[in-house]
This record gives structure tokens, C-alpha cells and sequence, in this order.
């Protein structure tokens, strides 16, 4: 579900992210919600205090139980972050 009619400013989701290094390695993170800074009206995540587009590119779940079912769906197991997060 992406787009901004699906989500509000504040809003806290979770992603799935790969690691750039390594394809095969991902982790479950929080992201925010918020209003892109310089195109007003148009909202993107926050992540690692950088803004990321609300596209079809970025896995986002509504829940972190969501998330990490998609991700043993995906890679089998736990995320990173049913350890360290």
C-alpha cells in the first residue's frame, strides 16, 4: 500500500531493507512518516536521518508483526531486529 492517501504525517511503518553489500542480508526497521521537505504536500519515510520516496521500491508494513512475517516469508527465520532491535 503506497501513495499518500495511505498514510498520515507521524506516522510510524516498518521496512524491509537490504543491505547494498550484501543482497541477501535485510533487517526490519522503523521508519517515519513525514512531509518531504522540499516538495510540500508529498509525504516520504525517514530512515537513518535520510528521506527515502514512498514508492513501490521500499517494502513498508503498517505493523512490525507484518514485517517480519513477510520477512521469514521472504528470507526464512527471524530479522536482525527480533535480536537487536
Amino acid at each position: 500500500m503506497h501513495g499518500n492517501e495511505a498514510y498520515r504525517p507521524g506516522e510510524i511503518v516498518y521496512v524491509m531493507i537490504r543491505n547494498p553489500h550484501a543482497q541477501d542480508v535485510a533487517n526490519i526497521q522503523a521508519a517515519a512518516v513525514v512531509e518531504h521537505p522540499g516538495e510540500p504536500g508529498r509525504l516520504c519515510l525517514f530512515i537513518y536521518e535520510t528521506y527515502y520516496p514512498l514508492d513501490d521500491e521500499i517494502a513498508v508494513f503498517k505493523t512490525e508483526e507484518e514485517a517480519e512475517a513477510a520477512y521469514r516469508y521472504y528470507f526464512g527465520g527471524a530479522s536482525e531486529d527480533t535480536f537487536y532491535g
